[in-house]
């Protein structure tokens, strides 16, 4: 009996020191599934609808939608969501975090449970910070130009509804893009707008077949270049675009096209073109 507890006992410390032998996994250089993590997706991928709703960070509906956004969502190879593998493979997909050299845009990014998908996305990039801080400063210089109350609520609410848009570009394929040209457009019809960058015209073009209509258009220095084109009573904000010749502005229903003194325009979704040529006065 004595040799058998002996022999029991050896077996065990034996064992045991095979196992502390045993060497420990390797640690992995990216992050595993953490808050901070999960918090890092959220401000680079965007999963709310940009009013404040959205999964929980780190649910399992989250965890759907970031592979839905992603283009992964029932493609093989994905790894168990919300395993250590699955976050490694997630940032992975992942572009990098573009750091912001400290500057913050107009906004207070801090509470970011209260920020929409666009704020997001600004709170983390170099470059959309700068246009957000960009468009505060026109809208500023635009608000000094405006002359009644009834023009200031006017500005406000068109601001407020600027805003809406470009929170809904959570829808996008391309977010950060589209966040991108709702800014730069912004900042373009207000500088056009109020006259807060420098222009050329009035540039005067008769049109029609008697040439007894006429087409007033200024041309401003924004990013992108717009036109305001007054067309008898109508007044429209163009933006340039690309065109195979001359240069090309289009608004929402209206396009103006001028080459060579030349130009068309068509005022309406389905108005016919009306040629025009450049007048001396």
């Amino acid at each position: 009996m004595r040799s058998l507890f002996l022999i029991v006992v050896s077996f065990s410390i034996l064992a045991g020191c095979a196992r502390q032998e045993q060497p420990e996994p390797p640690v992995a250089n990216n992050p595993a599934c953490t808050t901070d993590w999960f918090e890092s997706v959220e401000a680079r991928l965007g999963t709310g609808d940009g009013q404040g709703h959205g999964p929980d960070i780190g649910s399992q509906e989250w965890f759907s939608v970031v592979e839905f956004r992603l283009g992964l969502r029932g493609q093989s190879g994905v790894p168990q969501a919300g395993t250590d593998r699955w976050c490694h493979f997630i940032e992975e997909q992942l572009e990098p975090v573009p750091q912001t050299d400290g500057v913050s845009p107009s906004f207070n990014c801090s509470a970011a449970e209260a920020l929409s998908s666009a704020e997001q996305h600004v709170c983390g990039d170099a470059e959309l910070t700068r246009l957000d801080l960009t468009l505060a400063q026109v809208y500023e210089e635009a608000q000094s130009r405006v002359k009644s109350e009834s023009a200031e609520a006017r500005l406000k609410a068109e601001q407020r509804g600027w805003l809406k848009g470009r929170d809904e570009c959570w829808k996008a394929s391309d977010a950060r893009t589209c966040i991108a040209d709702a800014y730069q457009r912004r900042i373009s019809t207000l500088q056009a707008r109020y006259r807060l960058v420098s222009f050329t015209g009035p540039v005067l073009y008769r049109c029609g077949p008697d040439s007894s209509e006429l087409a007033e258009v200024r041309f401003f220095d924004t990013e992108p270049s717009t036109a305001v084109v007054q067309y008898g009573n109508n007044y429209a904000l163009m933006f340039a675009t690309p065109a195979a010749s001359g240069a090309r502005y289009e608004g929402r229903n209206e396009v103006f096209w001028e080459h060579q003194g030349e130009a068309l325009i068509r005022w309406g979704f389905s108005a016919a073109e009306v040629a025009c040529h450049r007048s001396a006065n």
